[in-house]
C-alpha cells in the first residue's frame, strides 16, 4: 500500500482550509504599512514613523502556558489567542512602545481547521483592539508530537518608541509611589499551580457565587491589555517605570526595573484580593510566599510615579474608567 503524507498524519488540505478560514479576520488587522498579503514567504512592514526622530524597535515573544489545558478541557478556543496578543503587547507597552505588528506560531498533532480558526480569530480581535497588524504566522501539523486535541501557541510582537521616551526605570527614586491596576484574573501565569490545586477537587463547570459564573469561565478570563491606560500616563510624562505582573509576581517583576540600592514597600492590604486567589490558597494550603511569587493577586500592572504626580495619575486613570490603587512606595 502506498504511503502518503496524509496517511503519515499531515493533512495539507486541512492547512489550506485554515488559511481560507482566517484570511478575512487577518486582513482586517492590516494597516497601510503592511505590504504583503497572506501566503508570502516573508512578511513586509514599511518602517515609516512620521514624527519620530530616533525610532527604536521593541520586541517580545511569549506563549500562554498551561492555561491552554483549561481551554482544551472546556473545548473553548476563542480566548487564548487574545491572551497571547495582550500579554505580548503589555510587555512592550511597559517600555513605552506602541505595538506595530504580531506574528504567531500554532502547532498541533492533527490540525482541526475550526479550532485553529478560533485561536487565530482571537489573535485578530486583540490585534484590532491594540491597533496592530498580524503580518505573518506559521501553522504546523506534527503527528505524534502533541496529545490528541491539544496544541501550543506562541507569538512575537514588534513595536516602536522614540528613543528619548523609552521607559526603563532609570529615573526611579526613593519616595516614588506605586499605583496598581486590577487584573482580569490569573492572566497567563500560575496555571500549573492553580490546576494542581483546584481541578482534582472541582469541576470546571462548578459555579461559585463569588466568581459570578463557573470556575472554568474564571480561569479562561482574557488576559487584558493595558495599552490605553499606559498611553494616558506616558503621553503626559508622568511615569518613571512600569511593570507587567506575570510569572514572579508583583515584587519579582517590579524589581526588574528598580535601580540598585532601592527596594519596594508593598501595602498588601491596599486592595481586595479576588476570591479566586483565596480559593487556591485555602484549598491547596499554599504558603503566602508562593502566592506572592506565583500569581498577580489581582494586580496586573504597576506604575511608578513621583509622589507629586500621584494625584494627577490617579485622576487620569479614573477618566479611563480604571480602578487604580495606591499600593506602596519605593524605599
Amino acid at each position: 500500500m502506498a504511503s502518503t503524507y496524509k496517511k503519515a498524519g499531515v493533512d495539507i488540505d486541512a492547512g489550506e482550509a485554515v488559511v481560507h478560514r482566517i484570511k478575512r479576520s487577518v486582513r482586517s488587522t492590516f494597516t497601510k504599512n503592511v505590504l504583503t498579503d497572506i501566503g508570502m514567504f516573508g512578511a513586509f512592514y514599511e518602517a515609516s514613523f512620521p514624527g519620530m526622530r530616533r525610532p527604536v524597535l521593541v520586541s517580545s515573544v511569549d506563549g500562554v502556558g498551561t492555561k491552554l489545558k483549561v481551554a482544551f478541557a472546556m473545548k473553548r478556543y476563542d480566548t487564548v489567542g487574545q491572551d497571547l496578543v495582550n500579554h505580548c503587547v503589555n510587555d512592550i507597552a511597559v517600555c513605552g512602545a506602541e505595538p506595530l505588528y504580531f506574528m504567531d506560531y500554532f502547532a498541533t498533532g492533527k490540525l482541526a481547521p475550526s479550532v485553529a480558526a478560533d485561536v487565530i480569530g482571537g489573535f485578530a480581535v486583540a490585534c484590532k483592539q491594540n491597533g496592530c497588524s498580524i503580518i505573518g504566522g506559521e501553522t504546523a501539523e506534527m503527528p505524534g508530537f502533541y496529545p490528541k486535541g491539544e496544541f501550543d501557541i506562541a507569538g512575537t510582537i514588534v513595536g516602536v518608541v522614540e528613543k528619548s521616551k523609552i521607559v526603563n526605570g532609570k529615573g526611579i527614586k526613593k519616595g516614588d509611589v506605586l499605583i496598581g491596576l486590577p487584573s482580569t484574573g490569573l492572566h497567563t501565569n500560575g496555571y500549573s499551580l492553580a490546576r494542581h490545586v483546584l481541578l482534582p477537587k472541582y469541576s470546571l463547570k462548578k459555579r461559585f457565587a463569588e466568581l459570578d459564573g463557573t470556575l472554568g469561565d474564571a480561569l479562561l478570563a482574557v488576559h487584558r491589555s493595558y495599552l490605553k491606560p499606559i498611553k494616558a500616563l506616558t503621553t503626559k510624562g508622568l511615569v518613571q517605570g512600569m511593570s507587567h505582573i506575570t510569572g514572579g509576581g508583583i515584587i519579582g517583576n517590579t524589581m526588574r526595573i528598580v535601580p540598585k540600592g532601592l527596594s519596594l514597600k508593598i501595602d498588601w492590604f491596599a486592595w481586595q484580593r479576588p476570591f479566586l486567589y483565596d480559593l487556591i490558597q485555602s484549598v491547596g494550603r499554599v504558603p503566602e510566599y508562593d502566592m506572592t511569587r506565583t500569581f498577580n493577586l489581582g494586580i496586573g500592572l504597576v506604575f511608578i510615579v513621583r509622589k507629586k504626580d500621584a494625584h494627577t495619575a490617579l485622576t487620569l486613570l479614573k477618566k479611563q474608567k480604571e480602578e487604580p490603587v495606591v499600593m506602596g512606595e519605593v524605599v
